[in-house]
């Protein structure tokens, strides 16, 4: 199972924080990522994490103000998110490859697990 949390009201330029925790499994193996879905658009791969050897990747639209990492420790992948703008607003889920150590792309088919989401609203 994968939980996310952090999410909410945020005022244009503000930060949060994501949180994907993991329970009953490992998110050592396989690459983990973030994507965003809004109402009546399709679900948008942000950023991945390999867990292999750490290497990230970022969506143009994100990158310079989204920074995603891992606590092995703690099972948990963050997402920070800064300068946030009004169209970062939408879910946002957290999902473990099915096969992939590294990542190579954002299909969300190619994610097995998945996390409920959670709501980003930025807005003044």
């Amino acid at each position: 199972q994968l939980v996310e949390s952090g999410g909410g009201l945020v005022q244009p330029g503000g930060s949060l924080r994501l949180s994907c925790v993991a329970s009953g499994f490992s998110l050592g193996y396989f690459a983990i990522a973030w994507f965003r879905q809004v109402p009546g658009k399709e679900r948008e791969g942000v950023s991945c994490i390999s867990t292999r050897d750490g290497s990230t990747d970022y969506a143009d639209s994100v990158k310079g103000r989204f920074t995603i990492s891992r606590d092995n420790a703690k099972n948990t992948v963050y997402l920070q998110m800064n300068s946030l703008r009004p169209e970062d607003t939408a879910v946002y889920y957290c999902a473990l490859a099915r096969q992939n150590y590294y990542c190579t792309n954002y299909v969300p088919s190619e994610y097995g697990y998945w996390g409920q989401g959670t709501q980003v609203t930025v807005s003044s």
